[in-house]
């Protein structure tokens, strides 16, 4: 893995013609509590700052095009990112075009990047657990047509960090039992929630097994990661896959 100053690079055997980040909270130029790289204009930051940051993601990752940046809204809903020519509400896009990024962005939500094994089909799906008991995962799948994939988790919110009510429990519970190991009981109400484990079950249930990453947490590593359960007002990572 990449461990520079501005992104991570995913540790995953994709093919040499597909290219992925996610990038970190420094390099940029907002300020607090933005500071520095947010590429967010839904938070309230400066829209100059966010402008000058997302410029400086396009160059510094060499970018084929402007990331098609989404409208999250922990929804199910994908998009064809080739096809987008405004800002669409949906918490995932696919795409089969060279030059196409798919973007999305977290501050302790799972953002997952996925591509064929053939190099020829891409997807970046945001998933809170909103989105990943409403089925952004399997719905993405669909779109893309084949589980012929690697997945890749990014930076996350970490077991240890993820506290949720019984509430969230038995929402997933009545999906699936198979989900029950992903919660730890910590009270008579409260859980703590492993949403990579989420994730990773949802994937083994769809057939997917090269599953690589999910190994962080962004409300510890205060350094690198933007949190929202920590710092409550905050920008956020930005989460890219093109292929060429």
């Amino acid at each position: 893995m990449n461990k520079n100053k501005y992104w991570l690079t995913p540790d995953w055997p994709a093919p040499a013609n597909i290219h992925a980040a996610t990038t970190l909270r420094t390099g940029g130029v907002s300020v607090a509590p933005y500071h520095s790289l947010n590429p967010a204009t839904h938070v309230g930051d400066d829209a100059n700052c966010v402008r000058e940051n997302r410029h400086r993601i396009k160059t510094m990752l060499t970018l084929p095009a402007e990331p098609v940046w989404l409208e999250q809204t922990h929804s199910s809903l994908v998009i064809n990112a080739g096809q987008a020519t405004t800002l669409q509400q949906a918490d995932a896009s696919v795409s089969n075009q060279a030059g196409v990024v798919c973007a999305v962005m977290t501050a302790d939500c799972l953002p997952l990047l996925i591509c064929s094994t053939d190099g020829k089909k891409i997807a970046a799906i945001h998933a809170g657990w909103r989105g990943l008991l409403a089925g952004i995962i399997s719905n993405t799948l669909a779109a893309l047509s084949t589980t012929d994939i690697l997945v890749w988790l990014g930076p996350a919110i970490g077991t240890s960090c993820f506290e949720v009510g019984t509430e969230v429990r038995e929402a997933f519970m009545a999906k699936s039992a198979v989900f029950a190991p992903a919660f730890t009981q910590i009270s008579d109400n409260k859980y703590l929630a492993d949403i990579y484990q989420l994730a990773r079950i949802e994937l083994a249930a769809l057939g997917i097994d090269g599953v690589y990453g999910g190994d962080f947490c962004t409300f510890t590593d205060t350094e690198r990661f933007y949190s929202y359960r920590r710092d409550a007002q905050t920008g956020r990572m930005a989460t890219l896959i093109w292929r060429t």
